[in-house]
């Protein structure tokens, strides 16, 4: 991986964890959900009629991710009802490396090399360090099945995009789409808010408008980058963004304790020299 992928990847990641930490500040999280789909599909529409149509072939993919991002949001509500955001996001984001480079192996035979794959396992032991750290292990078997739940997700659908999008012969024009087919999610929240009486706040509506540009953001770097580098490899280092909540959680929210984060930042940091030398 270059110099210029890993950063941005790098910087994918911490729109990814600021806009995660936008999430845990609120108590209103469907609502934030909501603004941020609903930010996705602005985007998309206005990405849709700037950007030729993506090649015939990519839509397969673009169908898949929609699907697998719908079950997405729906396993993440779940999730945060009945497990922390702590325990949640390191367990989910930790396990789709491993999946994720184990997928392209299979399907499209993409294999990293020997140090790589060592960088791989670097990241995924620091992340699961991370998620034992914050008392996983202790999580009911609930929260942690949907947390394993949205991992194969996250897999999923970073599998079907990072093909897809290499089929697309028009990134920006793949993106609208996956992003504007994002629509049902916020119109679904809010059709069912409004038979119950109910509505989103302003600040909500703030809280997940910022969190939808940077998720757009990150996003949308993320697949710009699996063009140019290894799905494996990106997807690792992508999962940095769990090291960057927990740096978050310290200086921001005063997470405790500090030592345990700070060990797992260190063996995912040394993952992440490790697949860019490789």
């Amino acid at each position: 991986m270059s110099l210029t992928a890993l950063s941005l990847v790098l910087f994918a990641a911490l729109l990814h964890a600021g806009w995660n930490a936008m999430l845990k500040s609120v108590t209103d999280r469907a609502g934030v959900l909501a603004a941020v789909s609903a930010a996705h599909a602005m985007l998309g529409l206005a990405l849709v009629l700037a950007f030729p149509l993506p090649a015939v072939a990519s839509w397969p993919s673009i169908v898949a991710s929609t699907l697998l991002h719908y079950g997405y949001y729906m396993l993440l509500f779940r999730a945060y009802r009945h497990g922390d955001l702590s325990q949640v996001y390191p367990i989910s984001r930790g396990l789709a490396p491993a999946l994720v480079a184990l997928s392209a192996a299979i399907l499209i035979g993409e294999t990293l090399t020997p140090p790589g794959w060592l960088g791989l396992a670097c990241v995924s032991l620091g992340v699961g360090i991370l998620a034992l750290q914050r008392g996983a292990v202790h999580a009911s078997r609930q929260s942690v099945g949907l947390a394993l739940g949205l991992g194969v997700l996250i897999a999923s659908y970073s599998v079907a995009d990072g093909i897809g999008v290499r089929l697309s012969e028009s990134v920006f024009g793949y993106m609208g789409w996956l992003f504007l087919l994002e629509l049902p999610v916020p119109l679904a929240i809010a059709l069912t808010r409004r038979r119950n009486g109910g509505g989103f706040g302003g600040r909500v509506l703030l809280m997940g408008g910022l969190g939808g540009v940077a998720a757009v953001s990150a996003y949308g770097i993320v697949l710009y980058v699996k063009t140019i580098a290894p799905l494996g490899a990106v997807s690792a280092v992508r999962e940095s963004s769990v090291i960057f909540a927990a740096l978050l959680g310290i200086l921001v929210f005063g997470e405790r304790p500090v030592a345990g984060r700070l060990i797992a930042a260190a063996v995912v940091a040394a993952g992440v020299v490790t697949l860019a030398l490789a």
